[in-house]
């Protein structure tokens, strides 16, 4: 992915993500989003703590080649530090979080720090490789799954879709990942490649 077309789908992915956060109220964070398990606020734990990631993976930049890209990087599982972890434990991790917080939306309150902080830290990124969650990245393909990651959990907390570009680019990698023709809109194709609803009997290959 190019580096410039990568920062254009990322940056506009967390400014939607951003007015979508903005525009929430204490009753609609403690909706159920399209994310089995969690409701919004859920969500966005767990999308605050990918961020926050993100954000001190920028700083590993290097000189080695390339590991994966920008598709092949959601076929590989990410490292952890607990070996014994499984699916639900990511899950009931993410509820315990928003469920500190006194409001649901006071998630809020430190989330859009660090989407400002992304955007300013993106923005200063060069043309590079970057380390990131035990592979090398170039900055494009790392700027290229967020906007993805993003664009996948702005559909899990409304209806309205994610920036253009962040949803397209989405549609693309469920494209790339099936390796087949797919029928309907990019919305249809990026929430059935994630598993919010049916895919044609097929797995799902964002997660």
């Amino acid at each position: 992915m190019d580096h410039a077309d990568g920062l254009t789908a990322f940056l506009a992915a967390l400014d939607s993500f951003d007015r979508v956060c903005e525009s929430l109220t204490d009753e609609r964070a403690l909706n159920p989003s399209r994310c089995h398990g969690w409701v919004v606020a859920d969500v966005l734990a767990h999308v605050h703590l990918g961020l926050q990631e993100l954000l001190l993976g920028m700083q590993h930049t290097t000189g080695a080649e390339p590991t994966t890209d920008a598709a092949d990087y959601w076929r590989a599982t990410p490292p952890t530090t607990d070996p014994d972890a499984e699916g639900i434990d990511g899950l009931v991790f993410a509820r315990r979080i928003s469920a500190a917080y006194r409001r649901p939306t006071g998630l809020i309150g430190h989330l859009r720090p660090t989407l400002e902080g992304l955007a300013r830290a993106a923005d200063r990124l060069g043309d590079t490789a970057v380390e990131f969650q035990g592979h090398v990245l170039t900055s494009g393909d790392l700027l290229a799954t967020w906007a993805v990651e993003l664009a996948v959990h702005h559909l899990d907390i409304t209806d309205e879709p994610p920036a253009e570009p962040a949803l397209r680019l989405a549609a693309a990698t469920v494209r790339a990942l099936v390796g087949e023709p797919l029928t309907g809109s990019d919305t249809e194709i990026v929430l059935g490649g994630a598993g919010r609803i049916p895919f044609g009997g097929r797995p799902a290959v964002l997660g």
